[in-house]
């Protein structure tokens, strides 16, 4: 069973749309931050020693700051679609003050500050108070947009802010992507080509950290890895990763539950697709180590062409817990690097002892449906509302629309079915998680929805974003800031927040939640209502706004559901 035709959320239009939307509030922003720079020093360069050498950074407005940070060696030519080699040593002094390449990837060039995508990407930024050799929480982001899209040097999720308020330091990667991250050569090459070289660069990323974050001013033994819809499946990925394990103590999982990963014969199918498109002989597969990088990302385009759904997981109701289908990349079941599905058919024993943070947006959908330009689900009657679950969901349909007219009976048909397609998308994967977690009865876990609401309208429709897929990064990153005295007004919201005092208390909330779980494995902000772990008795989960609170089983019609639907698919 496959999700709603129409929209994809691996495409480049995600980038796209969170480039465009966020502009307004960036540029607000901008004038905010350039008022307070006007009143503090100049910047000045800062030096700082590590492993591989010495690097150069930039420091003022109370940080300090180091981009296009190499931290391992080259990955094309005869390393391609391997694990990274190690980085060789420099001599002299090597500036870190411009942001890296991205990872190949469809449709994107050069922008902005970032430089065109190359197969050479294995690039990290650091944010920091100060490179003081003091021991603050390290806060490890991995980015978003599928495994497919994306960088670590997006604007929307710059650490500055993050850094400088709580004193704390962020770093985030550029990693492989797509078929240059995820495919799987294993049965033809053997061991060293598993097919997770994307999870795998960051692990060395994580490694990078552990041997050289303490002259950053990070504290190398308190560590969280945090990750938004891809970046959430990474973080996923990496939370059972047995070589990963070592170099991080707490993760945050956002919008993006990896339940489950590709089996090794669905990946091993996706390589046969791939040597068809090029022509080439399952005996010569080494040619792939020849053909042009730019032509493996026209492949893995027209691949994404040929699957039977914009979000093929499989998996019946539970759409992101089923299993992969072939012509998709991601990581890889290959026994290896990734010996268990992450959270299938429980949570990986090797992070027990790691507290974890998992939930999701409460109108996830609205994103994918406004990217697509999908106008008519916001005109739905009641009769295309079912004829378009039945569709999704088979004889599944009935007793779901009736839960949810019950849980929801002021909700209109569009807002049902973005409620529908939300807990799917996200909503019952990040749920299973918190529960099989719990189940374990080590470390604790923490559920939360954002609930803060955009009042941008839909294009085409009256129809408001809401807590959109990706609304939150700006949030987490306490990016949404005041905006200047003599400042235009701002345009009413965007998906990426925007500058009224609800949306910069709501990210003040979010971002300290998340920076004191960094520090102390327990997320807390002042003000707000204390947050209880969860358990599968109460299921406290705190709704994220400018005014927090934490509701027990929020929506239990719903989920109980959900929970029938599975407990039939399982016999």
């Amino acid at each position: 069973m496959t999700f709603t035709r129409g929209f994809h959320p691996d495409s480049i239009n995600r980038r796209q749309f969170l480039t465009q939307a966020s502009a307004a509030l960036l540029a607000t922003s901008a004038l905010a931050k350039a008022a307070a720079q006007a009143v503090d020093t100049a910047p000045s360069t800062v030096e700082v020693k590590t492993v591989y050498g010495r690097l150069r950074g930039m420091q003022g407005n109370k940080l300090t700051t180091f981009r296009g940070i190499p931290y391992a060696g080259s990955v094309s030519g005869a390393n391609r679609f391997k694990a990274a080699p190690p980085l060789s040593p420099w001599e002299g002094v090597r500036d870190a003050v411009q942001l890296g390449a991205p990872s190949l990837q469809p449709g994107r060039t050069s922008r902005g500050n970032e430089p065109a995508p190359s197969e050479e990407c294995l690039f990290l930024n650091v944010w920091t108070p100060a490179a003081d050799g003091r021991k603050r929480p390290v806060m490890f982001y991995s980015h978003g947009g599928g495994f497919t899209t994306g960088s670590g040097g997006a604007s929307y999720q710059d650490g500055g802010n993050l850094a400088r308020t709580w004193d704390v330091v962020v770093v985030a990667t550029n990693h492989r992507l797509g078929l240059m991250g995820y495919l799987y050569l294993g049965d033809l090459g053997g061991v060293e080509y598993t097919g997770n070289q994307g999870v795998t660069d960051i692990r060395d990323g994580l490694k990078w950290v552990h041997d050289n974050i303490a002259a950053f001013g990070g504290d190398p033994n308190n560590v969280m890895i945090f990750g938004e819809s891809g970046g959430g499946g990474k973080t996923s990925a990496l939370y059972a990763m047995p070589s990963a394990a070592p170099y991080f103590n707490k993760a945050s999982i956002e919008s993006g539950p990896g339940i489950r990963i590709y089996p090794r014969d669905s990946a091993a199918e996706t390589t046969l697709m791939v040597l068809k498109q090029l022509g080439i002989e399952k005996a010569d597969w080494r040619k792939l180590l020849d053909v042009p990088a730019e032509k493996l990302v026209e492949v893995q385009v027209e691949l994404g062409k040929q699957r039977s759904g914009p979000l093929t997981q499989g998996g019946g109701s539970k759409g992101m817990t089923g299993n992969p289908v072939p012509g998709g990349f991601g990581p890889v079941l290959d026994g290896v690097i990734l010996p268990n599905h992450p959270f299938d058919p429980k949570a990986p024993d090797i992070s027990r002892s790691k507290p974890l943070i998992v939930g999701y947006n409460h109108d996830e959908m609205n994103f994918f449906f406004a990217q697509s330009r999908s106008t008519d689900i916001y005109e739905m009657d009641d009769a295309a509302l079912r004829a378009r679950l039945e569709k999704d969901l088979g004889e599944n349909a009935g007793p779901v629309l009736e839960a949810y007219k019950m849980s929801r009976p002021e909700a209109s048909p569009a807002d049902l079915y973005v409620a529908i397609t939300t807990a799917r998308f996200a909503g019952i994967g990040e749920r299973t998680i918190a529960e099989r977690k719990f189940a374990q009865h080590g470390a604790p876990v923490y559920m939360y929805v954002f609930r803060h609401e955009s009042d941008r309208l839909i294009p085409g429709t009256q129809h408001k974003m809401g807590a959109a897929h990706a609304a939150e990064i700006a949030y987490k990153f306490n990016n949404v800031q005041p905006r200047p005295a003599n400042a235009a007004t701002p345009q009413a919201g965007s998906p990426m927040g925007d500058t009224s005092p609800s949306s910069v208390q709501a990210a003040h909330n979010m971002s300290e939640f998340w920076s004191t779980f960094a520090r102390t494995g327990h997320p807390s902000a002042k003000g707000q209502p204390a947050w209880p772990a969860y358990n599968d008795k109460a299921r406290p989960t705190m709704m994220i706004d400018a005014e927090c609170k934490v509701i027990n089983d929020p929506d239990p019609l719903e989920r109980k559901v959900w929970d029938r639907i599975d407990a039939v698919t399982k016999t």
